[in-house]
């Protein structure tokens, strides 16, 4: 569904000289969700995988946990950027949310660290995973080694899905981080992985609330970046019992939750 990359002009303009030329641009896109001919969500994204990030975005959001919870998904040839999912039987759609913003975020934010903490299907706290600290120092850059459309665009956001031991199950490119861990998530969905016990996500950008979410519902006890997490993203992995990583560059990271996780060479 659509292209990954466009080509579009641009003027360089470099210490003592100038130059017009084409350059290569990540497209953006929307992605319209329907559900029984009604519009379940709609997202901005990278055309690509879009049947993974859409199984992804169901798991995170409680609908399905399994490949079988998904009857099919289809591109609705007469609408562009549209996919028509039909969900197994006695599998509800998620409910739309609605956020309220108030001066008590302190309070909100409690709230739904417990509300996601009720809702995962699996517990992170009996996840036995152990990380060498060389593997994680490792995957920022193994994973760049998978983004091929960062090479040519320099504006995509990625996802990697790891083993324990550092070895490469997925990585997925897009313009927004919730999508790339989406995709990631959804692929190994649809192969039938999840639980992602043993596992370790890595993401390009910050770790913020909804990426520990969605690591959480998929069952993954490690989640590591090359940013800093949020203050409710660590509340969030602190109360699920995810180990998570920030700051991974150079060869050093800070481990924000469940240390245990993280194996030190003496």
């Amino acid at each position: 569904m659509g292209q990954m990359t466009t080509r579009r002009p641009v003027l360089r303009l470099r210490p003592g000289r100038s130059a017009e030329r084409p350059d290569t641009l990540a497209v953006e896109e929307p992605l319209l969700v329907r559900v029984s001919d009604h519009i379940l969500t709609s997202t901005m994204r990278t055309p690509g995988h879009d049947f993974d990030l859409i199984a992804g975005w169901l798991n995170a959001e409680g609908a399905i946990g399994d490949r079988t919870d998904v009857a099919g998904m289809k591109e609705c040839v007469d609408e562009p950027n549209t996919i028509e999912v039909t969900l197994a039987h006695g599998v509800e759609p998620p409910r739309p949310r609605a956020f309220e913003t108030t001066s008590a975020c302190g309070v909100c934010g409690a709230d739904r660290v417990v509300d996601v903490r009720a809702s995962l299907r699996w517990r992170l706290t009996d996840d036995p995973t152990r990380v060498d600290v060389a593997v994680l120092s490792a995957l920022p850059d193994r994973m760049r080694g998978e983004q091929r459309v960062f090479d040519r665009t320099g504006g995509l956001h990625a996802a990697g899905l790891f083993t324990a031991t550092g070895t490469v199950v997925t990585v997925r490119e897009d313009v927004g981080r919730h999508n790339a861990v989406d995709k990631v998530i959804g692929s190994a969905l649809m192969a039938g992985l999840l639980p992602l016990a043993g596992h370790v996500l890595q993401v390009s950008g910050r770790a913020s609330f909804e990426l520990v979410q969605k690591a959480a519902a998929a069952g993954i006890p490690v989640l590591a970046a090359v940013s800093a997490p949020s203050s409710l993203a660590v509340d969030l992995a602190d109360e699920c019992g995810l180990t998570l990583v920030g700051f991974v560059r150079g060869g050093g990271m800070n481990v924000y939750t469940h240390a245990d996780r993280v194996r030190v060479a003496v």
